[in-house]
């Protein structure tokens, strides 16, 4: 009896045996379909297939589907996703209008309508890459970008000897962003919520404020300069004034992004209601990048390349549009280009002001104007010293009296720390007036811009 069960059991230990070699062959074939490197397994006898080579060409074919599927995907994501890319077509329709046709009005109208949604879609990959690379980075990343569009338009003018219209464009830049985007999200904000008073964080708007009052007296001094003909070298001490303090500006610049992304950290986190301050990891929303991080470098450079190309045809067509559309120079640079490379911050700052972030608002508009006239400008001055181009800081007195006025206006209305939508209205009708007032400016043709022939 004992033999009998002694023989029993080494039967079930050898179907137990047998079973476990069977799933594990099992289990070998299965991880067969989806390994990159198949190894086949006879157990019939003890020999085994080669591997197959590093250069296996059916591994080649399954490493290009991968990455065309990546691709396309990709591409999905960044010009499939925003009904504003509709636009996109017509920055090839404004190359072949310039190639096929001498229309300057038209290639100028396509032009730029052709870099709205590159614009929004290069700070929208910077905000993705800002997600793999922390807050800090992230911030001197969207300092960098996030008036890119505005640069380059400036770096294709200043090439072309056209200093009044990068000074022009760059005025209307900080303008745009005081009253009108600043204004349309106060306005809709509290349009959406009128039953209460909207409130940010006083603290960033005053620093701002004071940041926008150094950069209108970086401008004020060389005009004044000029206009009561008191340099001590005439013709030479306007300029070496304004390349001195355009250093001195980006010295500052360099300073307040140390200050606000590693010193005082806490005084930009938004604050609710009762004026207490939130953290940040107690949203709602948790939000998540859409690309990686290589993919979202790839759009950065493909996007800067392509809003390059378009920019060159833009500014070469500014005079032929001035002239078919009878509109001056001035409204051009201060009103429509401006309101172009603003479009995506635009969209933006009125999005987070109707979700109540108020304190977004004000860093996308407030910090975007804080960034062109100290950095900006600056930039711009330093540039075109670096090319032999006489860019200086004298903006003229009608163009700084506006800014001045600009800058007043926008402090006053921040003071407080509250929004509502009276004050969005006030600062919509400013900008009105001052557009209004552009319209009806031209420049003396003794400082009108004398573009390169090219």
């Amino acid at each position: 009896m004992a033999e009998r069960n002694t023989h029993i059991s080494k039967g079930n230990q050898h179907i137990e045996m047998g079973a476990l070699e069977g799933r594990s062959v099992l289990e070998l074939e299965d991880e067969n379909l989806i390994s990159p490197r198949r190894i086949d397994i006879k157990t019939s006898s003890h020999e085994v297939t080669p591997r197959r080579s590093f250069h296996d060409p059916g591994l080649e074919v399954l490493g290009c589907k991968f990455l065309l599927k990546k691709a396309l995907k990709s591409i999905r994501i960044v010009l499939l996703s925003d009904k504003l890319n509709l636009l996109v077509p017509f920055g090839p329709l404004a190359i072949l209008v310039e190639n096929f046709t001498s229309h300057h009005g038209w290639v100028f109208f396509l032009s730029l309508l052709g870099i709205i949604p590159l614009a929004e879609r290069l700070g929208w990959s910077t905000e993705q890459l800002a997600f793999y690379t922390g807050p800090t980075v992230g911030g001197l990343l969207n300092a960098t970008f996030g008036n890119a569009t505005e640069l380059i338009i400036s770096m294709y003018a200043l090439r072309n000897g056209m200093i009044r219209v990068v000074q022009q464009s760059l005025l209307g830049s900080i303008l745009s962003n005081m009253l009108l985007v600043l204004g349309c999200a106060f306005f809709a904000g509290g349009i959406v919520h009128s039953n209460k008073e909207q409130v940010f964080n006083k603290g960033t708007a005053v620093m701002n404020s004071g940041l926008l009052l150094m950069a209108v007296m970086g401008l004020l001094f060389p005009a004044v300069l000029h206009f009561t003909h008191t340099e001590l070298h005439f013709g030479k001490s306007e300029l070496a004034l304004s390349r001195f303090s355009s250093c001195v500006m980006l010295v500052a610049y360099g300073a307040y992004l140390y200050f606000q992304l590693t010193s005082e950290k806490s005084l930009y986190a938004p604050i609710n209601e009762d004026g207490n301050q939130n953290d940040a990891s107690s949203d709602d929303e948790e939000e998540s990048p859409e690309i990686s991080k290589w993919e979202s470098i790839i759009w950065l450079s493909i996007l800067t390349a392509w809003i390059s190309v378009l920019s060159e045809y833009l500014v070469n067509a500014i005079e032929g549009a001035s002239v078919a559309f009878n509109i001056p120079v001035a409204f051009i640079s201060v009103v429509l280009l401006p309101i172009v490379g603003n479009a995506a911050e635009h969209a933006g700052a009125v999005m987070f002001a109707v979700k109540d972030k108020l304190d977004i608002s004000l860093g996308v508009a407030i910090g975007s104007s804080t960034q062109i006239s100290m950095f900006g400008i600056p930039f711009c001055v330093v540039v075109g010293w670096v090319m032999g181009c006489p860019m200086d800081l004298n903006f003229q007195l009608f163009e700084t009296a506006t800014l001045f006025m600009t800058v007043l206006v926008g402090a006053f209305m921040l003071q407080e720390g509250t929004s509502n939508y009276f004050k969005g209205l006030m600062l919509l009708f400013c900008y009105l007036i001052v557009a209004a007032s552009f319209f009806v400016h031209i420049d003396p043709k003794s400082i009108q811009d004398k573009p390169k022939k090219p």
